[in-house]
């Protein structure tokens, strides 16, 4: 099975992904409920928080645990490893364990991985890996145009064409940065839970910062895809990251949530590689 392992700024996902042939659905065959079915092969998945200061034998420790958990020996269920990590120190770490506890193939998310999406930007090298396996992951499941709106530490928009080209995109800051700001700058202003108010004029300090916050970001959220509409044309919208589980749902452009989107555009980079090779 494919030990697939996308590190963000906060926090890192790890999924668990059988490798069998035939299991990943064609482009345009996901539709979006409430909440969504996991990518096809999937079968565990956990999320951590992102400790830059973590050795590789920390790392190895930390995920044969959470195997363990699971009831699964590491040395016997995993036969590949795919990193993207938006963390250089990490990814450096992610490597040296790859290499000193895991005699399998293991793919990370870099310039001169093949990943079968060309790379438009001004220097394709820019590109957060996690922003490249998020346009893959899409492009698979609902085809092109489309536009991955990505909510986590920062909020980043990226558009591919109908031709699967990565086209390039925007970057704002997250929610949680924004109120961190605003906490720490407004003595009289307090942390909230991020959860609806009871209407976008709030009633009291709470309500309007979670108004503001979560009607907000998810007006910000339509506007720059509305004006990504603009210059691609028609195009489906994905959501995924952190913090999309409860700004999509106040989205008016957003069509489809995929919670798991990287860690399938992570498998898909895995297995283009792994075969080519």
């Amino acid at each position: 099975m494919l030990l697939a392992i996308d590190c963000g700024n906060t926090e890192t996902v790890v999924g668990l992904f059988s490798t069998g042939d035939g299991d990943v659905p064609p482009p345009g065959s996901r539709s979006a409920p409430p909440v969504p079915p996991e990518p096809a092969g999937l079968s565990h998945h956990w999320r951590l928080s992102t400790v830059d200061n973590r050795t590789p034998d920390e790392h190895a420790l930390l995920l044969s645990e959470l195997l363990d958990l699971d009831g699964m020996d590491i040395s016997e269920v995993v036969t590949g490893v795919a990193v993207t990590s938006s963390v250089p120190r990490v990814t450096t770490a992610l490597r040296q364990m790859a290499d000193r506890w895991f005699d399998v193939p293991c793919i990370v998310l870099e310039p001169g991985v093949k990943s079968g999406m060309p790379i438009l930007y001004d220097n394709p090298k820019e590109v957060g890996a996690d922003r490249i396996a998020n346009a893959i992951g899409a492009y698979d499941l609902y085809g092109g145009p489309c536009v991955v709106v990505d909510m986590g530490t920062a909020t980043t928009w990226d558009a591919i064409s109908a031709e699967g080209e990565y086209l390039g995109g925007a970057i704002a800051p997250g929610v949680a940065i924004s109120l961190d700001a605003l906490f720490h700058h407004a003595a009289a202003l307090r942390r909230v839970e991020l959860v609806e108010p009871r209407s976008v004029i709030g009633k009291s300090t709470v309500e309007s910062i979670q108004s503001g916050a979560l009607y907000g970001y998810a007006a910000q959220v339509d506007g720059m895809c509305r004006r990504i509409m603009d210059e691609l044309g028609r195009c489906a919208v994905v959501a995924t990251g952190g913090l999309s589980e409860v700004i999509a749902p106040l989205s008016q452009t957003v069509e489809h949530y995929e919670p798991w989107l990287t860690l399938h555009g992570l498998r898909l980079v895995y297995e283009r590689n792994v075969r080519a090779g």
